[in-house]
């Protein structure tokens, strides 16, 4: 089989949402890999596996809520252990926690988290994992039982457990996530840590001291009362994956349902909230 991929090069207006639709949808298709642009994704195909068609049931491309535009390129060689290395930046948070893929030297800092970045390589959310973890480090999580919904790469999860926390349920609805969680925790010698496949309907009977959202606001919202549901009492639930101006919205979903706003990181006009129960 060839080694020549197809370069779909997107640009997608609102670009969060509408990129994480988009990847969903091309990850049904022959899309192997991912890449996040300053204004949208690029996404690549091996051109042994592209037809034409490839993107005619896309739904995404057809909805009015989103303006997407793309151009297509050949790339021949594609060498993904490179594109990772010019995408994905290590995060250093307060010079206490280092997140680094493997080809990323090693510092000092007391919780050094090392993942495989793979598809999830990008820097836009950089912002929500630093202030996430900035979150994490004030917090005394010691045996704490917790939630890290829609985990990823299971970062967050993995700093939790090189605190103290533990049980630790980790939660993803992409397969691709679920695997490379359990390959992540397993990387950081993880042993309570359990990964699962799915959404807030694995939450139902579920009791936590702590969780852990770092999604977005639609999904933030639809779930919320699931979120409260689980939430023990003096419960701590840590969100992100939002901008500034989501705040309304977030915060009365919380405070309708008896949490209590305690704290707000911001960087750039990315927020994190930590409520309590």
């Amino acid at each position: 089989m060839s080694n020549i991929y197809l370069g779909y090069h997107f640009t997608v207006e609102p670009k969060e949402l509408g990129s994480e639709i988009l990847i969903a949808e091309l990850g049904e298709k022959a899309f192997e890999s991912f890449t996040e642009t300053e204004n949208g994704i690029s996404a690549f195909v091996k051109k042994d596996l592209w037809d034409e068609n490839i993107l005619d049931d896309i739904y995404i491309l057809q909805s009015q809520e989103f303006k997407i535009e793309y151009t297509v390129e050949e790339i021949d060689q594609v060498n993904w252990n490179e594109e990772w290395e010019k995408n994905f930046e290590a995060i250093d948070v307060d010079g206490k926690c280092h997140v680094r893929a493997p080809f990323h030297p090693k510092t000092n800092a007391e919780f050094d988290i090392v993942i495989e970045p793979k598809m999830s390589f990008g820097t836009g959310h950089h912002e929500t994992t630093h202030m996430m973890i900035q979150h994490l480090l004030e917090i005394d999580v010691k045996d704490l039982k917790t939630l890290d919904m829609g985990c990823g790469t299971a970062i967050l999860a993995i700093l939790a457990e090189m605190k103290g926390a533990k049980p630790i349920d980790a939660i993803d609805i992409d397969n691709w996530c679920y695997l490379n969680s359990i390959e992540n925790a397993e990387r950081n010698n993880c042993q309570h840590i359990s990964v699962y496949e799915g959404d807030a309907a694995l939450l139902t009977n579920k009791k936590y001291d702590l969780i852990i959202a770092n999604i977005n606001r639609n999904i933030l919202l639809n779930d919320m009362q699931s979120y409260a549901d689980c939430l023990n009492p003096k419960g701590i639930l840590l969100l992100s994956g939002f901008y500034e101006e989501d705040i309304p919205f977030i915060n009365a979903s919380c405070t309708e349902k008896g949490l209590t706003y305690v704290k707000k990181f911001q960087r750039n006009n990315w927020v994190s909230l930590k409520y309590v129960n």
